[in-house]
């Protein structure tokens, strides 16, 4: 009988110390919190917000109303990416400075190219042939971001795997619906109407998708310096061509197409959003609403 107790206490403290272990353990995961991850700008940033919900924890690099082409690390920004676990860029070209910065930080992260699988758009600037970065300015190329960032944050959140399908599988119809709307928009403009006039030259996969001209007095790089001819050139081809409305980029100086649309006659449109985002209470506060804001821009303008 005594043998039985004994047998009985002793199962119940493995019982007991089994518990603990186990909610020991288990303390930690739970603690752990969403998961650090960087998007080196807004547009990322926004799309993996979308996508990872409540399993990430975003930092963005450059953020609203921000040019990324001529972004300034800091040393907040060396911190972040030490402490990530995974870093979302463009490529393309696009992040010329972070390379060197995810070395300087000493980071660990897996670096997510998020424009992996798309097919670069090529464009001459200057009598030399580049790469145009900007290959979310195309929704179908939004949709391929969107599966990159997703098929990333599965593998680094197993826990979170099926509500991160389940966010980018409704991400992508609503990314799929707005590229037919936004087909449909455009091409009840007449074509030779379709033309527009903008800072840099940021829109060319739009204007591929989409049947859009763009013309701009910089190039790809919002740093360059445009040419007193290529400013003429400009000039000439808007009267010649009827091109009523011009459109500033929201993180673009606009004195320079002020002055083209003095020299014109052409009247300044609401503004664009090209390489970053608006405000959280601005029109283009995302990804999505971005591409509805600079729909309903350029439609107004090509009706006039």
């Amino acid at each position: 009988m005594c043998l039985n107790r004994l047998r009985q206490k002793g199962k119940r403290r493995m019982t007991r110390w089994f518990l603990v272990l186990f909610f020991a353990f288990a303390a930690p995961a739970q603690a752990a919190g969403p998961v650090p991850v960087v998007a080196s700008f807004s547009i990322i940033g926004d799309i993996v917000t979308q996508i990872g919900g409540d399993a990430v924890k975003v930092t963005t690099l450059v953020g609203p109303d921000a040019d990324a082409h001529a972004h300034q690390p800091s040393p907040e920004d060396a911190k972040a990416l030490a402490q990530a676990k995974l870093v979302f860029v463009n490529g393309l070209g696009f992040e010329g400075w972070m390379a060197r910065l995810i070395e300087a930080s000493g980071s660990k992260a897996v670096v997510v190219t998020v424009s992996e699988g798309i097919t670069p758009r090529r464009m001459t600037a200057d009598g030399a042939t580049a790469i145009d970065p900007h290959a979310w300015q195309n929704l179908a190329n939004g949709r391929i971001y969107a599966r990159n960032i997703a098929a990333a944050l599965e593998r680094a959140v197993p826990a979170a795997a099926a509500a991160i399908a389940q966010r980018a599988t409704a991400y992508d119809a609503a990314l799929a619906a707005q590229d037919a709307a936004t087909r449909a928009a455009l091409a009840a403009i007449p074509a030779a109407r379709r033309k527009v006039v903008t800072s840099h030259d940021a829109f060319g996969y739009f204007g591929d998708a989409y049947g859009v001209t763009f013309l701009a007095p910089v190039g790809i790089d919002t740093e360059a310096e445009p040419s007193a001819q290529g400013i003429a050139q400009l000039i000439s081809q808007i009267k010649s061509e009827g091109v009523k409305r011009l459109f500033v980029e929201n993180m673009a100086n606009g004195k320079l197409i002020a002055q083209i649309a003095k020299d014109t006659g052409a009247t300044l449109g609401g503004a664009l959003y090209s390489d970053a985002l608006s405000a959280p209470d601005g029109p283009a506060a995302s990804y999505r609403a971005m591409f509805e804001n600079n729909v309903a821009q350029l439609t107004a303008a090509m009706r006039l």
